[in-house]
């Protein structure tokens, strides 16, 4: 698909990967809204790229529905998903008091990352699959983002690695499902990237932390992933895939 001229939505796209993503597509010429639960952030990164700002809880189907529509009525109907909003949190099975993590902390990360994922994934291809197909075919794309923990999870990521690996598990058959539809469906699961919370942590813990990938020995670029990102879109023939970014990196237990 040729991004140029295309309607993209970009869900996390204030800050992190997501807005390196709704930066490379709108260098790339894509009509970009930029969904995220923080609005100012939004309006910070559509104002510079030309975007439209639209506050979205990705989990809460009245608001993506909402997101999508009025994304749609400012730009067009989207052909490109860009499934990047979630959250992340590290908590032990059982505390050092001895007593067992809260349920509703593991509830949480997985309706984020892994219910959200799919209702953003339901709701745009519904819209999606309504639209007149392209010379190939081809109706739509949607790329999810999981993680290096979905495969390899260190201690007290029990509900991160649950919920990256479920986006992970359910990227092919969502793809199987969408191929009637012409919608393609490919997932990245990064490893360590530079997003604003990491670079939030002393030099050392980073110099560390880039320390442990086999190279490059640094921490990924955001744009790194934004370039990714848009070349599946752009490769016709990425389908049904989960990529690793990782520089060849597998994380320790701990």
């Amino acid at each position: 698909m040729n991004i140029q001229g295309q309607a993209a939505l970009v869900t996390g796209g204030g800050s992190g990967l997501g807005e390196a993503t709704a930066r490379e597509l709108a260098r790339l010429g894509a009509r970009v809204a930029v969904l995220d639960l923080n609005l100012d952030n939004a309006q910070r990164v559509a104002q510079d790229i030309g975007g439209l700002a639209v506050q979205c809880n990705v989990s809460e189907p009245d608001s993506m529905a909402q997101a999508i529509a009025t994304a749609a009525a400012a730009h067009g109907p989207a052909r490109i998903l860009m499934q990047i909003a979630g959250i992340g949190t590290a908590k032990r099975v059982v505390a050092k008091d001895g007593s067992a993590a809260p349920l509703e902390d593991f509830a949480k990360v997985i309706n984020v990352n892994l219910i959200g994922t799919y209702n953003a994934a339901r709701l745009f291809a519904a819209a999606c699959a309504q639209l007149e197909p392209m010379d190939d075919g081809a109706r739509g794309v949607m790329v999810f983002t999981a993680s290096v923990a979905a495969f390899d999870g260190q201690v007290g990521q029990q509900a991160y690695s649950a919920s990256k690996a479920g986006v992970a598990g359910m990227t092919l058959p969502m793809a199987r499902d969408l191929a009637q539809h012409g919608i393609r469906v490919c997932t990245i699961a990064p490893g360590l990237f530079k997003t604003p919370l990491l670079a939030s942590l002393p030099e050392p813990v980073q110099q560390s932390l880039a320390a442990s990938i086999p190279f490059p020995a640094r921490l990924g670029k955001p744009s790194e992933f934004a370039e990714l990102a848009c070349h599946i879109v752009s490769n016709d023939h990425l389908n049904g895939e989960v990529i690793r970014l990782d520089g060849a990196l597998r994380m320790a237990p701990r």
